[in-house]
């Protein structure tokens, strides 16, 4: 549906509508500047105003703090800021004018230059390229200009005047500066050092003098003020003693003139007591004549009654405490005839079982005795009878033995020693058999070994002779005479009665 608009509007909304437009373009293509940044138009059509133009006729329109329209299509706009930067400036080890190689921080404020000029410069040169880049070109001018500078001074100018130090740098790169389009704000030399100690040895003088007068001004100052002190002390104390004089001298007078009041106010006073005390003194002498008059009366009575209460009492005692003083006595006395009797009867028990357990005792321990004595000669007789029958045993064994060494003779004795060579050769090689571990070392002839085994042959050859020494029996020559006797007829056995075997092994049994 197509609204039909009356022909006398057509017209008017129309130009409503191109003015609208025109409106809006005007306004998207307005550009304001703020004071912290410029606005660098280029293109045609930049009119006359606020324009740089270089050598070679191209022109810049710069617009600060205002703003301006921008046409489509024939100009194009870009801002610029003007902010300020920090720059920290440091240089290496540079040699100053002595040769004394020192190290310089400093720190620089900078930014692009405010007049037409200076921006077109810096738009030139930085339009495009990011802060840093600035930044990073200023750095390397600053520093280069403080180590020129630095190396054509010497150390103590450097030291001892650090802002005409900071001020040259500054006056030398600001020429250059200004080529970029930059200006330095400010320029601060913050430290000059150096590793081998030159400042500190510079600033050692200063200071040794700085500090001797600062001590001589202190012991100036307390010497004055000692000094003052000490007169001002010496001033009050003459005044302090001044003032006690006068105080004294006054008191002095006030205490004569009180001494005096008070010494007529005493006499006055003893005056006047002394009669007081006189008088006092008489009345009572007399009061107490009268009182010892009364308390002589008062006693005369209190004798009379004492005397009279003492006839009571004695006639009292001898109706009453005598009597009864009596009976006491009697039954004291019945009570300790009754205890004695009592103590008697009790000591002679008493030593009655006193001796009797005495006697006890000593009969025990006789018969105690008796038995041990009848014990040990009991036991003495046994083993004498022991001793006795032991002796009588091997006398007879003995003499049973000398019985058979007759009748057999020198047979019976070898006979003898050969039963008893086992038993000889058994205790010579016991030492041997008690041994754990035995090493033999054999010389290479192959005797080692048999050592060992004829060591019993060679003790046993020596038997004889040690047999013959102890006992003085030679047996080399025993068995020499008995195998060089001729042999003797055989002899018929002799008859043996078993009765009488028998009564002689009972009768040996019996004696031992």
């Amino acid at each position: 549906m197509i609204m039909n608009i009356p022909e006398y509007l057509v017209i008017p909304s129309i130009v409503v509508g191109v003015i609208i437009v025109l409106g809006l373009a005007f306004w998207a293509r307005y550009k304001t500047v703020s004071p912290d940044e410029a606005m660098i138009v280029t293109g045609s059509f930049l009119g006359s105003k606020n324009i740089s133009e270089d050598e070679s006729g191209r022109r810049i329109k710069i617009v600060r703090g205002g703003g301006a329209f921008i046409l489509p299509v024939f100009q194009k706009s870009e801002f610029v800021s003007l902010l300020s930067h920090k720059l920290d400036v440091m240089t290496p080890e540079v040699y100053t004018e002595q040769g004394v190689p020192v190290l310089a921080d400093g720190v620089a404020i900078i930014k692009i230059g405010s007049s037409i000029e200076d921006v077109a410069t810096a738009a030139e040169q930085f339009l495009g390229k990011p802060i840093e880049a600035l930044k990073g070109e200023a750095q390397e001018v600053l520093e280069g200009h403080l180590r020129a500078i630095l190396g054509s001074m010497t150390v103590e100018e450097v030291y001892r005047n650090r802002d005409k130090f900071a001020q040259e740098v500054q006056g030398v790169a600001a020429r250059d500066l200004k080529k970029m389009g930059l200006q330095i704000v400010s320029f601060t030399i913050k430290d000059v050092r150096d590793k081998h100690g030159y400042l500190e040895a510079l600033g050692k003088p200063r200071i040794a003098t700085v500090k001797r007068d600062a001590e001589i001004a202190e012991a100036e100052a307390v010497r004055d003020a000692r000094i003052q002190k000490a007169r001002a002390e010496e001033e009050g104390q003459k005044a302090e003693l001044l003032r006690d004089t006068n105080i004294a001298e006054a008191a002095k007078e006030k205490e004569l003139k009180v001494a005096s009041f008070k010494r007529d106010q005493d006499t006055a006073k003893a005056e006047a007591d002394q009669a007081y005390h006189i008088q006092e003194a008489r009345a009572k002498q007399t009061m107490v004549e009268e009182q010892m008059k009364v308390e002589l009366v008062r006693k005369e009575r209190e004798i009379d009654l004492q005397d009279k209460e003492i006839v009571v009492r004695q006639k009292q005692y001898d109706a009453e405490v005598k009597k009864k003083a009596d009976a006491d006595r009697y039954a004291v006395e019945q009570a300790a005839e009754a205890d004695k009797a009592r103590k008697m009867r009790e000591a002679d028990a008493l030593q009655y079982s006193i001796e009797t357990q005495a006697r006890a005792s000593a009969e025990q321990k006789r018969l105690e005795g008796q038995a041990v004595a009848d014990a040990e000669r009991a036991k003495g007789t046994a083993e004498a009878e022991v001793i006795r029958l032991r002796g009588l045993a091997e006398a007879d064994a003995k003499e049973k033995l000398a019985e058979a060494f007759q009748k057999f003779g020198e047979a019976a004795v070898l006979d003898i020693i050969v039963k008893m060579l086992p038993e000889l050769a058994g205790k010579i090689a016991q030492p041997i058999a008690s041994i754990d571990k035995l090493t033999v070392v054999d010389t290479g002839k192959g005797e080692g070994a048999a050592r060992v085994s004829n060591y019993v042959t060679e003790l046993m050859s020596t038997a004889p002779e040690m047999l013959k020494s102890v006992s003085g029996i030679d047996v080399e020559q025993l068995i020499q005479s008995l195998t060089k006797r001729p042999a003797a007829p055989a002899q018929k056995p002799v008859a043996i009665e078993p009765e009488r075997v028998t009564m002689e092994v009972g009768a040996a049994k019996e004696e031992q």
